[in-house]
């Protein structure tokens, strides 16, 4: 029998320690190394592999600490020297409480793993959260615009400080060789509107492409937002319809704010030709046309543009106009560009709602 029983009991105890904190370590360790292969691939996830990683560590730190005290208990066991007797009087206590209390720390440990996962998931929904407005905003006033020999295209579109879109714009071929450019806003801010925005966008387009006039495409879509949508979903539109083989231009506003028109020197307001859609389920549209002459620029926008505050005072029309009038021949991409800085340096703070522009120039 060793000179000191006592002490080889307190050498299996640490080795039984070590045992049930080694097991809580490797629970934490395929955690940590699970997070890290599903999150390799992307940049979420790194908090919740820290935290797995950090109760991992924790918990090899105490079953390296057991391993060496076991190790150094058994040598004492076998030792006649007194001060081998030091080691087990310093450990009895954690050890007893380890042994006691093991249940508690595997679940402790498996807390610690599925919060872990928990804040990996977190994350996940966290980054779709922010990338899913980019993306829909991306669907409704994207970045990237088709080309049309003989056109200049220009776009921006600034978020307001609402975590969804409600303007859009789009450009598009249609019948007949024709150019239809479309810009819109649906009132409100979140989830609802942009949905409604994303239905207008769409179905205008088949509406246009179905009709030859610009009116007539936007009584078909108030009827059918009338019947289908909330009432309180008020959207402005307007829409211009180029025909460079005839030369002409022909548009129809929805209570939109005026397009502006730089044409033979001069300065023309495209204002609303009917109602806002859905204000009036039965209301009438009408188009105007004019010619289409190279070097003319179309100038659209939506009212975040106009309506940006510094204290009482807003951007307002003439401001927009007097951009065009200032510089007609500059790159249409830079215009909407200036343009936007110029409503950021008038406002008192960040623009509070969405602000969408486009430009067209015939060249």
């Amino acid at each position: 029998m060793p000179p000191k029983p006592w002490m080889a009991a307190a050498a299996l105890l640490c080795v039984l320690a070590a045992a049930l904190w080694g097991r809580a370590a490797a629970r934490l360790a395929r955690a940590a190394r699970r997070i890290k292969a599903e999150t390799a691939a992307s940049s979420s996830g790194r908090e919740a592999h820290e935290l797995a990683r950090a109760a991992f560590d924790k918990d090899l730190h105490a079953t390296l600490l057991y391993s060496v005290l076991a190790v150094a208990l058994g040598i004492g066991a076998e030792s006649k020297s007194v001060w081998y007797s030091v080691p087990f009087i310093a450990v009895a206590v954690p050890v007893a409480m380890t042994v006691r209390f093991a249940p508690r720390f595997l679940a402790e440990a498996r807390t610690a793993e599925v919060r872990a996962m928990l804040e990996r998931r977190a994350e996940e929904v966290l980054a779709q959260d922010q990338l899913a407005p980019r993306r829909w905003a991306d669907r409704l006033a994207p970045e990237s615009l088709p080309n049309f020999e003989g056109f200049e295209l220009g776009r921006v579109y600034e978020p307001g400080s609402g975590m969804m879109a409600g303007d859009f714009y789009d450009v598009f071929s249609t019948t007949g060789g024709r150019i239809a450019v479309v810009i819109g806003d649906v009132a409100g801010h979140g989830i609802d509107p942009s949905i409604t925005a994303f239905q207008v966008k769409y179905l205008l387009r088949t509406f246009i492409r179905q009709f030859r006039d610009p009116a007539q495409a936007l009584e078909e879509l108030n009827r059918a937002l009338s019947i289908g949508s909330r009432p309180e979903d008020l959207v402005s539109v307007c829409v211009v319809v180029l025909d460079p083989s005839a030369g002409t231009l022909r548009h129809a506003s929805a209570g939109h704010p005026a397009t502006w028109l730089w044409q033979d020197s001069e300065i023309h307001a495209l204002r609303a030709t009917g109602p806002l859609l859905t204000l009036d389920p039965a209301g009438s549209f009408y188009s105007r046309e004019r010619p289409l002459l190279v070097g003319d620029v179309i100038l659209m926008y939506t009212d975040g543009l106009a309506e940006a505050r510094s204290g009482g005072q807003i951007f307002g029309e003439d401001r927009i106009a007097a951009a065009l009038r200032r510089d007609p021949g500059q790159d249409a991409a830079i215009l909407c560009k200036d343009l936007l800085e110029a409503a950021r340096d008038f406002a008192a703070g960040p623009l509070v709602d969405d602000v969408a522009i486009l430009a067209v120039r015939r060249v």
